[in-house]
C-alpha cells in the first residue's frame, strides 16, 4: 500500500512538472486574450508616457487587445518599481522602466534591487543633447569648450535630476572634452530649461526631444545620435565633432518577476514587432527618439554592458561611493 501510494505521488509531481511549462507554452501562445495593464511610474505628458500613447494603437492592430495605460509618479518611478514584484505575473500587468534609473537608485538607496526588476524588451533612447538659450554667446560646440577651458570659473549647466541621464552626460563629455563644469539639478526637464532661460545656468544637459519641445526659447549645440536628426539637420552629432557620446536616457517594458519565461518573450517579441513597424519608426523619429531593439534574450548582457558603464561614471564623479579595498 505504501510503495502504490509513493508510486501515485511520484506521477503526480511528473505530471505537475511536465504540465507547468507544456502550460506556461499554451498561455503564450494565446497571449494576449484579455486587455494589458501598462503602467507608467511617471507623470502624464512625460516622455515615457508619450512613448506608451505612441504604442497603445499599434499593440491594439497586432494583439486585438488594449493597452491600457495607468500613471503612477513617486520617487522619479522608484514607487512602482519598489511594488511591482507585489504585482500578478500572468502578463497582463507590464511595467514602464528607464535607464540609468534601475541601476542607481538602488545604489542610492532605493528600497528594490536592479536584480528586482525583470526587464523584457527597451525600445528607444532620447538621445543627450547640449542646450543653450537662443542669445548664447555659444554659436557653436567649440565655442562652448574653449571658453570652458579658459575661464577661471567653472560653466554652469542644468539638468534634470541627480544621478540621471542628465548627469552622467555631463560628466562623462567633460572627460572626452577636458574641461570641468558644474551641474545644477532640477526636478524634470521643463525646470531645468526655465532655469536656462531665465539665466541661471549657461547651458543645460537635455535630450534632442528638448530642442524641438522649446524651440522658441533654446537651440541644440550638439545630439548624442550616430546620424543627425531629420528634425534637426543642422544640429551636429558629437561624434562629427570629435567625441565619442552616444546615448540618453533608455526605456523599455519590465513584468513581474513572476512571469514565466514563456510569456516574457511573447511580451518581448509584440513590443519588437511594433518598434520596427515603419509608421511607428516615423512616429519616434518626429518626436526625438531614437529607436533601439533589445530583446528578451539579449537583455542581461545590455543591462550588465550599461551597468558597468554607469557605475564608474558615478563613483568618479563621487555619486556613489567607491568601495573600499580589504587590506
Amino acid at each position: 500500500m505504501i510503495r502504490r501510494a509513493v508510486q501515485h505521488l511520484v506521477v503526480f509531481w511528473l505530471a505537475i512538472v511536465v504540465a507547468t511549462p507544456l502550460q506556461a507554452a499554451e498561455n503564450a501562445a494565446s497571449y494576449p486574450n484579455a486587455p494589458v495593464n501598462y503602467v507608467i511610474p511617471f507623470g502624464a505628458g512625460g516622455e515615457s508616457d508619450i512613448a506608451a500613447h505612441l504604442q497603445q494603437p499599434f499593440f491594439q492592430e497586432l494583439t486585438g487587445q488594449d493597452l491600457i495605460i495607468s500613471r503612477k509618479p513617486g520617487g522619479g518611478g522608484a514607487v512602482v518599481w519598489n511594488a511591482m514584484n507585489t504585482m500578478p505575473g500572468d502578463g497582463y500587468t507590464i511595467i514602464g522602466v528607464n535607464l540609468p534609473h534601475i541601476i542607481l537608485q538602488p545604489l542610492l538607496g532605493a528600497k528594490y534591487k536592479t536584480s528586482d526588476i525583470t526587464v523584457v524588451y527597451m525600445f528607444h533612447y532620447t538621445p543627450h543633447a547640449i542646450v543653450v538659450r537662443q542669445d548664447s554667446r555659444f554659436k557653436t560646440l567649440k565655442d562652448l569648450v574653449a571658453y570652458a577651458r579658459k575661464s577661471t570659473k567653472p560653466l554652469v549647466f542644468s539638468g534634470s535630476g541627480q544621478g540621471s541621464a542628465n548627469e552622467l552626460a555631463k560628466i562623462r563629455f567633460d572627460k572626452l572634452a577636458n574641461i570641468s563644469t558644474r551641474y545644477e539639478a532640477f526636478k524634470g526637464t521643463g525646470a531645468s530649461v526655465s532655469a536656462l532661460v531665465l539665466e541661471a545656468a549657461d547651458a543645460g544637459w537635455g535630450y534632442l526631444t528638448t530642442g524641438l519641445n522649446y524651440e522658441d526659447d533654446v537651440r541644440l549645440l550638439a545630439i548624442a545620435t550616430d546620424k543627425r536628426s531629420s528634425r534637426l539637420p543642422d544640429v551636429p552629432t558629437f561624434r562629427e565633432l570629435g567625441y565619442d557620446l552616444i546615448g540618453g536616457a533608455y526605456r523599455g517594458i519590465a513584468v513581474p518577476k513572476s512571469t514565466p519565461v514563456a510569456i516574457r518573450r511573447r511580451i518581448s517579441d509584440i513590443f519588437a514587432k511594433i518598434n520596427r513597424d515603419p509608421k511607428m519608426r516615423a512616429e519616434m523619429e518626429k518626436r526625438g527618439f531614437a529607436p533601439i531593439d533589445i530583446s528578451y534574450d539579449e537583455m542581461a548582457k545590455f543591462l550588465e554592458q550599461k551597468r558597468k558603464e554607469y557605475v564608474k561614471l558615478a563613483r568618479d564623479a563621487g555619486i556613489i561611493p567607491t568601495p573600499k579595498r580589504r587590506k
